[in-house]
């Protein structure tokens, strides 16, 4: 099927099957689309949603088309979430992952800049010092080291990097923004990943069933990409399908507590507050939330409850900015 033809499957609002995304998806990747049709592209599909046929094919693509490495470890979990909720919340993901790693579990996290948000992981980590690259010995020795190797997807998806002007131009959410989580070039053994919508949490719980030990998928009901106590959120795994509904503090939950500020460096400094046992009562309940969902994405036999006071009092102790201070020395 010629690239004309796709394209006018989806401004039609039909279906592509696996194999039509996966070619697309590959033409995307070599630049074979001009920017009117990879951006008709990306708005119509946006617009109606996907399907699961096309997230496996637009996945299977960029996974051939990605710079593959392999690390050694027993267990490692991504923490990444799919952004595009558009609520500029801290960058809750990155500090869950440096709290697990702290904590001594193994973290290879997969990230990018921000693209409909102000700030992501990489805009953070970029600004506190941090430096790229998808070196295999380095990142080895990052996550020896400190339990964390960080994964900047641009380095790792040329097909990511050639379609970020065109998103950063859109400034909103596309169906890339749910690619992200799904092609971490290392392959994890487990994920805790948030989504922006109810249904692609749905469509990572097919996919993910057969390929992690163990998952978490979460959708705030909200319409956040992370646990956050506003309202309740769903967590699918590969035993259950639940429901959270309050912190087990009773705290109350308000957007303008859980904000990422309005500058990067405002971002960088919660984070590392953060780290450092300085956040907020709120910021700190939310953190830990989080935490603990990771947590049970390791040892599902533990209950929520007792991973997140677990992880409320690993925080408070400021203990959480060791992995932070080993990936940088």
């Amino acid at each position: 099927m010629t690239t004309k033809e796709i394209v006018q499957k989806v401004i039609n609002r039909s279906f592509l099957s696996e194999e039509e995304a996966y070619l697309l998806m590959l033409r995307i990747g070599n630049q074979e689309l001009n920017d009117s049709q990879t951006v008709a592209i990306m708005t119509g599909l946006q617009m109606r949603g996907l399907q699961l046929n096309e997230l496996i094919g637009f996945r299977n693509a960029l996974l051939e088309l990605a710079v593959r490495i392999k690390l050694e470890f027993e267990t490692a979990i991504d923490v990444c979430g799919t952004g595009g909720d558009g609520k500029n919340t801290f960058n809750i993901s990155t500090a869950t992952a440096f709290v697990l790693a702290s904590m001594g579990y193994k973290v290879v996290k997969h990230g990018n800049y921000g693209v409909s948000s102000l700030c992501g992981s990489s805009n953070v980590l970029e600004h506190l010092g941090f430096e790229f690259c998808n070196d295999q010995e380095t990142l080895q020795r990052n996550l020896d080291k400190s339990n964390l190797c960080f994964l900047h997807a641009p380095l790792f998806h040329p097909a990511l990097k050639v379609v970020a002007p065109l998103r950063k131009q859109l400034g909103v959410s596309t169906f890339f923004n749910g690619m992200g989580p799904l092609v971490n070039p290392v392959n994890p053994t487990h994920q805790l990943t948030g989504t922006y919508t109810l249904e692609l949490a749905k469509l990572y719980q097919h996919v993910l069933r057969d390929e992690r030990v163990n998952f978490s998928v979460l959708h705030g009901l909200d319409g956040f990409d992370e646990l956050t106590f506003i309202g309740a959120t769903r967590v699918f795994s590969q035993r259950s399908d639940r429901m959270i509904e309050q912190t087990p503090t009773r705290l109350d939950v308000q957007l303008l507590e859980l904000s990422g500020g309005e500058t990067v460096q405002e971002s960088a400094q919660i984070l590392v507050n953060l780290l450092n046992g300085q956040g907020t009562p709120v910021q700190q309940t939310v953190l830990a939330g989080n935490v603990a969902l990771g947590i049970q994405t390791f040892k599902p036999e533990i209950s929520f409850e007792t991973a997140f006071e677990t992880s409320l009092d690993f925080i408070q102790s400021g203990e959480a900015i060791q992995s932070f201070n080993l990936l940088r020395s």
